[in-house]
């Protein structure tokens, strides 16, 4: 499962809402829903956000091993 808890507390450390990232990104109420929900996101939307907050995937996004089987 692909997490974005780096996401928000990215932002939370550089003192941007989500409004802002938002508008800063240009992207909608939706997706940023999505994201909070752990929610599938397109690769425009992680380039997107990468552009700016100025860092890497890695930073925002992170893989969690869950199984998904059981």
């Amino acid at each position: 499962m692909i997490t974005f808890d780096k996401l928000w507390a990215l932002a939370a450390e550089r003192g941007m809402s989500t409004h802002q990232l938002r508008a800063k990104c240009g992207i909608d109420d939706k997706t940023i829903r999505r994201l909070q929900k752990n929610d599938n996101v397109g690769t425009k939307t992680l380039d997107k956000l990468s552009v700016a907050l100025s860092c890497r995937l890695e930073d925002i996004a992170e893989y969690k091993d869950v199984d998904h089987w059981n």
